[in-house]
């Protein structure tokens, strides 16, 4: 059994190919908002990268251990479209795994500092 204050972080790099940021970006939306109804789902942020026009990165935050997100969240099938689109759309993707441990500025994870 899992700690019920535990979280893990996902921090997703998507290098998208040549094109194709535009068409991933509202698959990727799609996903979020499928996600984001699941009981375990706390916050996504997408964020463009400045430097890199064809870079998304995803600053993703669920309840639970990393192990607990393996067993319950690929097995959705919202998530198996999703990963069936992605190869025309991305040249690479990287993932991530934190846990938070401190926080300032929000309530997202159970770790905010009081100033």
């Amino acid at each position: 059994m899992s700690n019920r204050n535990e979280q893990c972080v996902l921090i997703v790099t998507f290098d998208t190919k040549p094109g194709k940021k535009d068409a991933f970006r509202k698959h990727l939306y799609t996903l979020v908002g499928e996600m984001s109804g699941e009981e375990h789902f706390v916050n996504t942020i997408v964020h463009d990268d400045l430097d890199l026009p064809d870079r998304l990165v995803l600053y993703e935050i669920w309840s639970g251990s990393r192990e607990r997100w393996h067993r319950d969240e690929p097995e959705k099938s919202y998530r198996k479209a999703y990963e069936q689109g992605l190869s025309d759309l991305l040249s690479e993707r990287t993932v991530q795994w934190m846990t938070p441990v401190a926080e300032w500025g929000s309530r997202l994870t159970n770790h905010a500092k009081d100033n």
